[in-house]
């Protein structure tokens, strides 16, 4: 993946969010592929700044923000994963978005913050037990000697149908946080920073998550078990079918 960014330019503590990681597995063949089928229609020529923001689109809309698919184990996070998913919560969808951009030669970082949510449904809120969304994942990119916080978690149907302006990423300022909807109800607030990161801190996530979210976790787990029940099911009938025929 060519690139107009040269790491010999870049502070020691930013050119360390270019390589890869476990999980924002930029170097894989499935974000290699994920970025080049995004760019694929764009000049040579482009600027890092213009490839941010087909990669953030790309990542906003290709994947539905599903706040109830949390994924459980630690393999579901690597973004070689997430490439081959349609929906994933906020965490999800910024290490991809990382990686992404990292294979495309941008430097960014991981970054977690702590938010309320004002406009929770009843049902999720109930699962959750709070208001309170720890981890939420947003992406720090370096563009032009400057920096940009940005999020890709909602994608622009579930915006609309929810009443939320989508968060829109002009290369010249932070695309962060829906502070307000459309009816200027408040909506997300950021309540703790947890900083920024090389890769996600997978063993910390996943033991805060499960301690904090436990409905949501025993949610999650019945989906899963009955998602894989059903995946039997499908193949004892096939090979059923087949010994038929």
């Amino acid at each position: 993946m060519q690139s107009h960014t040269h790491t010999e330019n870049l502070p020691e503590e930013v050119a360390e969010f270019l390589s890869p990681g476990e999980f924002v597995d930029s170097d894989s063949p499935e974000i290699q592929a994920y970025v080049a089928e995004a760019l694929k229609d764009l000049s040579e020529d482009i600027s890092d700044t213009e490839k941010a923001i087909r990669l953030f689109e790309m990542v906003r809309d290709g994947l539905r923000y599903d706040p109830y698919n949390l994924p459980l184990t630690a393999d579901l996070y690597r973004a070689s994963a997430i490439a081959k998913s349609d929906s994933g919560f906020c965490v999800p969808k910024a290490i991809l978005l990382a990686a992404c951009l990292r294979a495309a030669g941008i430097p960014a970082a991981l970054g977690f913050a702590d938010v309320r949510n004002h406009l929770n449904t009843p049902k999720l809120a109930e699962l959750m037990g709070t208001d309170i969304f720890i981890y939420h994942g947003y992406v720090q990119v370096w563009l032009d000697g400057k920096t940009y916080k940005i999020t890709p978690a909602f994608n622009s149907d579930m915006c609309d149908r929810f009443g939320v302006k989508p968060l829109v990423f002009d290369g010249k300022s932070d695309a962060l946080f829906h502070e307000f909807n459309q009816q200027e109800q408040r909506h997300m607030e950021y309540v703790n920073d947890r900083g920024l990161f090389k890769d996600i801190p997978i063993g910390v996530f996943l033991k805060e998550f499960y301690t904090t979210y436990p409905g949501l976790v025993a949610f999650n787990q019945e989906r899963a078990e009955k998602k894989a029940s059903e995946e039997i099911d499908d193949e004892f009938t096939a090979r059923n079918e087949g010994a038929k025929a």
